[in-house]
């Protein structure tokens, strides 16, 4: 495996996420004041009405910090399972402890209205909370003072459509899985950045603005090298054209050169597969690319990116 084109220097990066992870606090990584869901709503208000201030600033009285923690994560990545939600701030204790501290944990918040459940449940889980799958709702979305999935201070509840999920439950656990390698001292996440905080703006070649819109972009330490990913996780819908624009596009803001002048670095852009055969498919894409773009890009497994990722990946 070669060397990534994105280590620079030494990150400087100390400490550890653990002991928030202990509170119930993950990682501190920008939030969006805004939400890319273009979804129906299931409707727990109005389109135009707002909670009342006083049982919001109720509710806020009764949440605790670990409350906060669960709530600023729904916002930043839209989904989370239970069983996310609980590796991410029910830390310590056996399994079965961390089980029923779960269930209270997002029971308690259910019933002050300030995460909702969706119907679904994730396939195959069938204990407790686990496999259900929870976002924030127009109570939640108020208690943080943020705004809601269309960007504007609406307070609806969301369902959404099974790929749609899928997609998002995917970058969710890319983000459950990094902050448990920053935990076990595999890497130190510096930054975690969800759409639409990612997106990246640009002149087009004809005079316009393009957006370039990844799923995810991260800064991690490893061992004494920082490395940042443009993230691009790959479930396995789009066509081939579909996926050689999206790459073009990279080239383009590559091109521009305003992520160089900000950062001093262009992220890799990392394509993530959930089988073999489509990662190869994703791999026979970039190999078509000019020859002088392809070191732009890398293609994983899904299940192999923290290995990929950490000291031990990186040296391979």
């Amino acid at each position: 495996m070669t060397d990534w084109p994105t280590y620079r220097g030494e990150t400087g990066a100390t400490g550890r996420t653990a002991d928030r992870a202990e509170q119930g606090v993950a990682p501190t990584c920008e939030i969006s004041s805004q939400d890319t869901t273009t979804l129906e709503p299931s409707g727990e208000h109005s389109p135009t009405t707002r909670p009342a201030r006083g049982r919001v600033e109720r509710l806020r009285q009764k949440l605790s910090e670990r409350d906060f923690a669960v709530l600023r994560s729904l916002h930043k990545l839209r989904l989370l399972t239970g069983a996310q939600i609980a590796r991410l701030h029910v830390a310590g204790g056996s399994r079965a402890t961390q089980a029923r501290r779960t269930r209270a944990l997002l029971q308690r918040l259910s019933e002050l209205n300030v995460v909702v459940r969706l119907g679904q449940r994730v396939g195959g889980v069938r204990a407790g909370s686990a496999g259900f799958i929870y976002g924030l709702s127009g109570y939640g979305q108020a208690v943080l003072e943020v705004d809601g999935p269309t960007g504007k201070k609406r307070r609806r509840v969301w369902e959404t459509s099974p790929p749609h999920q899928r997609h998002v439950l995917a970058v969710s656990e890319l983000f459950v899985q990094l902050v448990e390698a920053d935990r076990d001292g595999r890497v130190d996440l510096l930054e975690f950045q969800p759409e639409p905080t990612c997106w990246r703006r640009f002149p087009g070649a004809a005079g316009g603005v393009v957006t370039l819109k990844p799923d995810a972009a991260l800064r991690l330490g490893v061992r004494a090298v920082e490395l940042s990913v443009f993230i691009e996780v790959d479930m396995g819908t789009e066509s081939t054209p579909t996926l050689t624009k999206k790459c073009q596009s990279y080239i383009a803001y590559w091109r521009s050169g305003i992520e160089q002048q900000a950062h001093d670095v262009f992220p890799v852009v990392l394509w993530l597969a959930e089988a073999t055969r489509r990662a190869d498919q994703l791999s026979e894409v970039i190999r078509r690319l000019p020859h002088e773009t392809q070191a732009l890009f890398r293609v994983a497994l899904l299940s192999e990116t923290i290995h990929l990722l950490s000291a031990e990946g990186g040296e391979q």
